[in-house]
């Protein structure tokens, strides 16, 4: 990523010089002037980028994402279901300032509020359990929770299991 930026303002950079020593002519400044435009529109999209980046890594908390990024579930209303697939994490503090114990009925979501309590569903099972939302995670695409070791235990599966999840409450 940091090399993208690097070369991103070298670009820009001579993009700039040369825009300058061709003023005289209109077509050749034109069209520098549109490159010159498309690579400083790529040089802050790689900074915001950068920024958000090591914001979530610091603080855990997930920065407003663009549409392009947003993930499909997201664009579901706060209270309605989303599907994907849930995997099993523990140990180690979590992004809410917690110690993520193995027997807690806790999980781990990318934008749904600390303290939110969800019911997640196994689709192949049946079987559902009511956690609460205490970290961020999981950033691994199509995936939509993760769970500790005791909640995928209620739900019967203990590697990766196709989910639907409702949100029940607000923390």
């Amino acid at each position: 990523m940091k090399s993208n930026i690097i070369m991103t303002c070298a670009m820009s950079t001579a993009i700039l010089a040369t825009t300058m020593g061709i003023a005289s002519s209109a077509e050749r400044h034109a069209h520098v002037r549109v490159h010159y435009l498309h690579y400083s529109h790529r040089l802050h999209r790689h900074v915001a980028d950068l920024a958000r980046y090591h914001h979530e890594r610091r603080y855990g908390v997930v920065v407003r994402q663009t549409h392009r990024e947003r993930p499909a579930h997201a664009n579901a209303s706060f209270g309605g279901d989303y599907s994907g697939i849930a995997s099993v994490y523990s140990g180690g503090h979590t992004a809410s300032g917690e110690f993520a114990s193995s027997g807690g009925l806790t999980a781990a979501h990318r934008t749904l509020p600390f303290g939110t309590m969800v019911r997640v569903t196994n689709n192949s099972t049946g079987r559902s359990v009511v956690v609460r939302i205490n970290d961020r995670g999981p950033f691994v695409r199509g995936r939509v929770i993760d769970l500790t070791p005791a909640g995928a235990r209620a739900l019967g599966f203990s590697g990766l299991a196709p989910v639907t999840l409702t949100v029940v409450g607000r923390g």
